[in-house]
């Protein structure tokens, strides 16, 4: 169903939103990462991984399930589609397992900030998981940058069934005309999520799981 021109704004106001405070937030978090990984003050160390903390559960982790659900109800209320469109499917691709990975390492972080509660970090303590950290906040915002650069261009590519659905409703024609424009794209989405499954078989092998 097709929202009204109200609605359609509304729930594009609430993405746009949702989506730009993820990536600021995510930007916030790996500020505090790094000062707590390069800190020699204990102090601040402390005040870093428990205001990661706060801000990981209070506002990345709302914004990162607000962002999604918007950009869908977006989708799937407007001619653009779920499926149809090469740009749409990258960015359910990339955000979907970006937001399940957030939610993972919310357990790593409220252990440190349990851990400077009770004690003072060593210089070098917990290093591997420290580092993990601003690891996985930098890919974050990476992926985020991609997604938003997504949402600005809306790079053209219709997939086979967007083709289809729109040959149905606009006749053979326009369906010829699109079919130049979704080679690229098929190459594209297939490249991110080749990109997107390789940094996670390579965080699971390289221990970040299992260094939590």
């Amino acid at each position: 169903m097709v929202m009204t021109p109200g609605i359609r704004k509304f729930a594009l106001t609430a993405h746009v939103m949702s989506s730009v405070g993820w990536l600021g937030a995510v930007a916030a978090f790996l500020a505090l990462a790094l000062t707590g990984l390069t800190s020699a003050d204990a102090s601040r160390v402390r005040s870093a991984y428990v205001a990661m903390e706060l801000t990981g559960w209070a506002i990345i982790v709302p914004l990162s399930l607000a962002s999604p659900l918007t950009g869908l109800i977006q989708s799937l209320g407007t001619t653009w589609g779920l499926f149809r469109h090469y740009w749409v499917l990258i960015k359910l691709v990339i955000t979907v397992p970006a937001t399940a990975l957030l939610l993972l390492h919310m357990q790593p972080v409220g252990h440190l900030a349990r851990v400077v509660a009770d004690t003072t970090l060593a210089q070098g303590e917990l290093a591997g998981l420290r580092i993990q950290l601003v690891a996985d906040a930098a890919a974050a915002i990476l992926v985020l940058l991609v997604a938003t650069t997504l949402s600005i261009y809306k790079p053209r590519g219709l997939t086979p069934y967007g083709r289809r659905k729109q040959g149905e409703e606009n006749g053979s024609v326009a369906e010829r005309q699109s079919a130049g424009g979704t080679a690229w794209g098929r190459y594209v989405v297939f490249a991110i999520l080749g990109l997107v499954l390789l940094v996670i078989v390579i965080h699971l092998v390289g221990g970040g799981l299992h260094g939590h």
